[in-house]
C-alpha cells in the first residue's frame, strides 16, 4: 500500500518543504487540490458534506496545481504528484494538455492527472464552458488529452471539440496516468472505462468496499479487469495499522492522509509541527505496513 500526502488548505509557503519531507519519509506522492475561484454564492450544493456546505472559505489558500507541482518537483527527485482532483469540465482540453505535458516532462514522468467533472455551475459559466452536457464534454476532454499527450501529429473531430492536425512537443516519455473521481454510477463507469484508477472523496469504509466491488464489476464489463488500476482512498472511519490493513484487504492501493492531523495539528498549523507529524506517522504506521 502507498501513502500520499494531501496538502489541501495548507499555506502556500509550506508546500515545497512539505514535499521534501514527504520524500525523505517515504511517502509515495503529493495530492494536489484544485479550486479555480471561490464564488460568494453558488447555485449547487457541495456534494461531499452532509449539508452541502463548503468546508473552506474565500480566504483559504489555493495554488494552481500545475504551478504547485512544478515548484515541488524542482526541489525533489523521486516523489510523485497528482491532482486530486482537477475540475476538468470548466477547462479547455488543449490548453490543459500543454500544462500536463510540461509538468510531466519537467518532473521526469512524476505526474498523474486526477480528474473530476466539477460541481459548481459558476466555475463552468464564468470560465466560458457550458454547465449543460458536462459529462459528455468531460468524456471528450479525456479523449483529447490522451490523444495529444501520446505525441505525434494528431487531429480530433468530436461533438464538443474539433481541431485539425497539431502536435505538442516534447511528448512525455511515459504515458501520463489519468485517475477519475466521482461517486455516482456515471463517475464509476467513466473510471472503469477510461481511467488508470479511481480517486475518492471522503467516504466511509462500508461504502468504499461497495464502490470497489462495483468498480471491479464494471472493469470486467469493459474487459479491463486484468489492467493495472489504482484505488486512491480517503476513508474516514478506518485508521491505524489495523485500519489501513483492512483498507488494503478490500483493494485500496493508495491512502490519502494529512499525517499531522493525527497529532492535533491543523491544516494551517506550523510547518515544523507538520513535518514532525509526517515523520511520526511514517514511523508508527507506514513502516509497520
Amino acid at each position: 500500500m502507498k501513502f500520499t500526502v494531501a496538502i489541501a488548505l495548507s499555506p502556500l509557503d509550506q508546500i515545497t518543504e512539505l514535499a521534501r519531507t514527504a520524500q525523505e519519509c517515504g511517502y509515495s506522492a503529493i495530492a494536489l487540490p484544485d479550486s479555480i475561484f471561490y464564488p460568494e454564492k453558488v447555485a449547487a450544493d457541495y456534494p461531499y458534506t452532509p449539508d452541502g456546505s463548503r468546508f473552506w472559505n474565500a480566504e483559504t489558500p489555493w495554488a494552481d496545481p500545475f504551478v504547485a507541482a512544478a515548484a515541488m518537483g524542482a526541489v525533489t527527485d523521486e516523489i510523485r504528484f497528482y491532482t486530486q482532483v482537477l475540475k476538468l469540465g470548466p477547462r479547455n482540453p488543449l490548453l490543459l494538455a500543454r500544462q500536463v505535458q510540461s509538468i510531466a516532462v519537467l518532473t521526469n514522468n512524476r505526474f498523474g492527472l486526477g480528474v473530476g467533472i466539477g460541481w459548481t455551475p459558476e466555475e463552468f459559466e464564468w470560465c466560458g464552458a457550458p454547465f449543460e452536457n458536462r459529462g459528455a464534454r468531460v468524456d471528450e476532454s479525456i479523449e483529447v488529452l490522451k490523444l495529444v499527450l501520446g505525441g505525434g501529429m494528431v487531429e480530433y473531430h468530436g461533438r464538443f471539440f474539433d481541431f485539425d492536425k497539431l502536435q505538442m512537443s516534447p511528448a512525455p516519455s511515459e504515458r501520463v496516468p489519468i485517475y477519475v473521481g466521482g461517486h455516482t454510477e456515471r463517475g464509476l463507469r467513466r473510471a472503469a472505462r477510461v481511467g488508470d484508477g479511481w480517486s475518492s472523496a471522503m467516504i466511509k469504509f462500508d461504502d468504499l468496499k461497495a464502490t470497489i466491488e462495483r468498480l471491479a464489476q464494471l472493469r470486467a464489463e469493459y474487459q479491463r479487469a486484468d489492467e493495472p488500476f489504482e484505488i486512491q482512498a480517503v476513508c474516514i472511519d478506518r485508521f491505524g495499522v489495523d485500519g489501513y490493513r483492512q483498507q488494503a484487504d478490500i483493494g485500496v492501493t493508495d491512502v490519502l492522509v494529512a499525517p499531522w492531523m493525527f497529532y492535533g495539528v491543523g491544516m494551517d498549523g506550523d510547518l515544523a509541527a507538520k513535518q514532525d507529524g509526517m515523520k511520526r506517522f511514517a514511523d508508527e504506521i507506514m513502516h509497520k505496513l
